[in-house]
């Protein structure tokens, strides 16, 4: 079974069922099915072949689902962009992708014009909303109008369906890249966890770029015949409300979303009894958070769900009757999936306690980075999938992460790395030497701070060089915290002892 032949058997065996809610809008899967195929039929009439990139650059919304069935159904691989990215970090993608399409929200038309004549491999571009533009077609026209005939493009389970790009150590993303076949053992492995069917209505909160919603929810959702309801900005008023008014079922999100859900001041009137289960990931929660959760939504059906992109994303997971006697652990295997923890060796640590690298392994892993074979090489090692997060294990299995060997930084949910911020930073004339660190904040879990060393006679606030930033980086990696030092802490080789600067700064937003 491929992605796109779901949407096509949910059209013949429930067609009048509802799939996707969004706003004031409401699609049966027949409705569904018509759309999706009018993208694929467009994609190929405009010369997509098997294989060929496709690359959505879409906010949380229908469209984005419309264009991701349409494009595996065509036989394409799909390349979703952060909608989060700044224009240069977004053209980077499409251009390492070899994208030939770009499928865009409205919001993103003015950036893909311009960079479009530097993206030799682009041809054609659409626009994905009610705008009209002279620049390209719309989408929204063609789906409304198109060819909605099944596209008869025999789409093998092993072809590549997708590139998940990763922010990378060496500053520039890499594109994991999964095969329907990985995507559809996540998608029966996590239906069968979870308990996911054709009754729920599932709530899609959570970026739809990311592995997360996308292979934990919309594909097992789909493959059930269950309904989305695509929520496009978070704003928690406005999740618990829709839970409330339609029902929801199963929702997802990061612990921050989850705060500020909890932090809503008449949390109590939302009547959320539809729901059967709350999932969390992307991010550690603390046991004292997760005891609070439970509280305050006065239910213990909790899955933490901890895992990497490149193994589906695959991991670890904490059921709900696990919630409260393992509160902050990341859990045990899940189904279709091995795990253990590894040493530098590569030799399993089996000792509780004792700190290893996890290691995942299973047919939901990717099958390579995409055009890159020496970060491959070193990140799959004999078949398993080396994640970089450093953790222990208990006596009865059950895995808690301790540290990330990637010197990664994790902000509301959304992964940060050092190398990347720091290169940009670098840039700024009256910078001679910076370095970032996660710091420890209360909402977000942590907070990227810039510590620098300043050319002489130059002065720096944050605002300026947030500002300065502003095209280079996404709002989430830029710094919100800056401080000037006559100079930074090194070992004897040269490199910045980042936990000395952790540990000095880690009280810096109490």
């Amino acid at each position: 079974m491929d992605l796109g032949g779901l949407v096509a058997r949910n059209a013949r065996m429930v067609g009048n069922k509802e799939a996707v809610i969004y706003n004031e809008r409401r699609f049966t899967w027949t409705q569904v099915n018509q759309r999706v195929n009018a993208v694929a039929n467009e994609l190929i009439k405009q010369g997509v072949k098997k294989g060929d990139k496709v690359a959505l650059w879409e906010l949380n919304t229908d469209n984005f689902v419309f264009a991701f069935y349409g494009a595996v159904k065509a036989g394409a691989v799909a390349v979703p962009v952060n909608f989060r990215l700044a224009p240069r970090e977004a053209e980077w993608i499409l251009d390492n992708s070899d994208s030939q399409f770009v499928l865009f929200n409205d919001f993103f038309e003015p950036a893909v014009v311009e960079m479009k004549p530097r993206l030799s491999k682009v041809k054609g571009i659409y626009s994905m909303g009610t705008e009209r533009y002279a620049s390209c077609p719309s989408l929204e026209e063609i789906m409304d109008n198109g060819d909605y005939s099944e596209p008869g493009v025999a789409v093998d389970e092993y072809d590549d369906s997708i590139i998940l790009y990763t922010s990378g150590t060496t500053g520039k993303p890499k594109g994991a890249v999964l095969t329907h076949h990985n995507q559809m053992v996540l998608t029966t492995s996590m239906a069968s966890m979870v308990g996911i069917g054709p009754d729920d209505i599932i709530l899609n909160a959570a970026p739809l770029f990311h592995a997360a919603q996308l292979n934990l929810f919309l594909n097992p959702g789909t493959y059930m015949g269950a309904t989305h309801v695509i929520n496009r900005d978070f704003e928690p008023n406005r999740v618990l409300q829709l839970m409330e008014k339609e029902k929801i079922t199963q929702f997802f999100g990061a612990p921050i979303m989850y705060m500020m859900m909890m932090g809503v001041a008449d949390f109590d009137k939302y009547d959320l009894s539809s729901m059967r289960f709350y999932g969390y990931g992307a991010a550690p929660m603390t046991a004292e958070a997760v005891k609070r959760m439970i509280a305050k939504f006065k239910t213990d059906r909790f899955f933490c769900m901890c895992g990497q992109t490149e193994a589906g994303p695959g991991g670890v997971a904490l059921k709900p009757s696990e919630q409260v006697t393992k509160a902050g652990a990341g859990g045990k295997y899940i189904v279709n999936m091995e795990c253990r923890l590894a040493d530098e060796n590569d030799n399993d640590v089996t000792e509780p306690g004792v700190v290893g690298e996890l290691c995942i392994k299973g047919e939901t892993c990717m099958r390579e980075y995409y055009k890159n074979p020496e970060a491959t090489a070193a990140t799959i090692i004999n078949g398993w999938v080396h994640s970089g997060d450093l953790a222990i294990m208990d006596d009865e299995g059950y895995i808690t992460l301790v540290d990330r060997a990637k010197d990664m930084i994790i902000t509301g949910g959304e992964n940060v790395y050092s190398k990347e911020v720091e290169d940009a930073i670098a840039e700024h004339p009256a910078i001679a030497d910076a370095v970032i660190v996660g710091v420890p904040n209360p909402q977000w879990g942590e907070t990227v701070m810039a510590i620098a060393v300043l050319q002489p006679g130059s002065t720096l606030t944050i605002e300026e060089l947030r500002e300065f930033l502003e095209t280079r980086l996404a709002d989430y990696k830029r710094p919100r915290l800056l401080e000037v030092v006559a100079e930074l802490p090194r070992n004897v080789s040269g490199k910045v002892l980042k936990f000395q600067l952790r540990d000095t700064y880690k009280d810096i937003t109490k």
